[in-house]
């Protein structure tokens, strides 16, 4: 005989099982019609199963240590359909938990008043989609085609028009098809795929990503595939200086270069949440700088801002990355050429000094080196501080993850207090880095920080939201 717990529990399950059901045309028509995009805690709903709804819900007890519910959420986005919202985050938690403060009964008119700067019939941000092409199709690539694509909305935003490669072997479409379809680090793609060969192109979730063959950029005219006023994301990290990345934007059709690399000479290296402000001047060249970059930046930047750094060392444990061996070979870098899969390989790092150009308060008081080791995805940043003033373990970490919470920085870091956290929990991360409070040390003025990161995922979607600054998108987080 079951007893009366084993049957509460399960009939509560399947109580809100129903409810995250019910809410997921709601949250997939708002996505569409009016690019407002949900989140718990800026955990996305968007494009989101049942369970990973309720999953996310259930990671508000990180956050606020108590639970929160689709049932205290579901109000929220109902009344939220009978609005006429411009484009926006929007975090139900937030708005049901100040609901609940306020201790209201009219969820209709609490939520009107919330959301009344955003009730304003705006339905897209942009006059009319801008052009995004991908200069290679590799690791990076095929992930920022993903994001472009789950991101498509009404298709009214960032719109993939293009891959440029070179051609391999016969079956070429079928097999960037295949890649793009299946993903051993990152799992299968969220839709369906199919190639048209007529006209050479990938067809995702209805998007149709021309395949286009060059050996470089000079080859490319883009206005020949309906293609005009593109961003070109540059990947392959073949031309890194202001003239080889300027041959992008001579091509028919070109408009702007991102590279997604830590760019040379005056390029200006961009890492979102930190330096926008580089956005500004309408520069054609542009860079994203370097996945470790982009970890460490805004977490220095947070603590620099509360505590002041006077010194420290950034050791990074990389994953192994496409230009090392799986077996020893020869290598024109030293170390590189030994087996990757099975062994730590210490490298060098240009993150220190990428840092001073993103930070150029911290010039001069830093150091870095890395060791690659034998994952093939996710990294940690160690961050070995000198601080201007003494803190505690417990005021670090409340400080940060505040931060992560409430802030400007609140796309860039995450924060997690898992005793159990390790690296593959971090796979398919939207964040630049993600604080390990756990493993967080201080003594006096002296704190030990670690950092994970995607450097594949949390890195591409940070070129992303360049690309977006850029296309002049914004999408602001509500309730303010």
């Amino acid at each position: 005989m079951v007893d009366k717990k084993t049957d509460k529990y399960f009939n509560e399950w399947k109580e809100r099982e129903a409810i995250a059901e019910a809410m997921t045309p709601l949250i997939g028509k708002l996505y569409r019609d009016q690019e407002v995009a949900c989140t718990v805690f800026d955990r996305p709903l968007v494009n989101q199963s049942t369970i990973d709804i309720l999953r996310a819900h259930r990671f508000a007890r990180q956050i606020i240590d108590r639970e929160i519910w689709v049932k205290d959420t579901y109000p929220i986005l109902q009344a939220m359909t009978k609005l006429n919202l411009a484009p926006a985050k929007v975090d139900l938690a937030r708005l049901a938990l100040r609901f609940q403060e306020q201790g209201g009964d009219d969820v209709d008119s609490f939520v009107a008043e919330q959301l009344e700067g955003l009730n304003t019939g705006i339905s897209q941000q942009l006059k009319e989609p801008r052009d995004v092409v991908l200069y290679g199709f590799g690791r990076i690539g095929r992930l920022l085609a993903r994001i472009l694509i789950e991101q498509s909305g009404g298709g009214n935003n960032l719109r993939i028009r293009a891959a440029v490669v070179r051609k391999g072997s016969k079956n070429d479409l079928a097999k960037r098809a295949s890649l793009l379809r299946r993903d051993s680090v990152h799992g299968h793609f969220n839709g369906t795929i199919r190639i048209d060969e007529e006209e050479n192109a990938i067809i995702a979730n209805g998007i149709m990503i021309k395949i286009i063959y060059a050996n470089s950029p000079e080859e490319v005219d883009y206005t020949k595939y309906g293609i005009n006023n593109a961003i070109v994301i540059d990947n392959t990290g073949i031309w890194r200086d202001r003239e080889g990345l300027g041959r992008h934007v001579k091509s028919p059709g070109a408009s702007q270069v991102l590279l997604t690399a830590p760019g040379k000479g005056d390029i200006p290296n961009v890492v979102y949440g930190v330096n926008n402000e580089l956005l500004e001047n309408d520069d054609a060249i542009l860079s994203a700088a370097s996945c470790t970059t982009n970890a460490i930046v805004p977490v220095l930047k947070a603590v620099n801002d509360a505590f002041g750094i006077e010194a420290g060392h950034i050791e990074t444990c990389h994953s192994y990355t496409n230009d090392q061996n799986l077996i020893d070979n020869y290598h024109n870098k030293e170390r590189r050429g030994r087996s990757a899969p099975l062994n730590m390989v210490i490298t060098e790092t240009g993150a220190a000094k990428a840092v001073a150009k993103t930070l150029p308060e911290l010039a001069g008081k830093l150091t870095g080196n890395a060791i690659r080791v034998p994952t093939p995805n996710v990294s940690l940043a160690i961050l070995n501080l000198t601080l201007k003033n003494e803190t505690t373990v417990e005021e670090l970490n409340d400080y940060l993850r505040g931060i992560s919470l409430d802030s400007p920085l609140q796309d860039q870091i995450d924060y997690t207090n898992s005793p159990e956290a390790v690296s593959t929990d971090m796979v398919g991360s939207s964040y630049a880095g993600i604080v390990d409070s756990l493993a967080t040390i201080v003594q006096g003025n002296r704190c030990v920080l670690y950092v994970w990161y995607d450097n594949e995922y949390g890195y591409s979607y940070q070129v992303v939201r360049i690309v977006e600054k850029v296309s002049g998108m914004n999408l602001e987080h509500w309730p303010k």
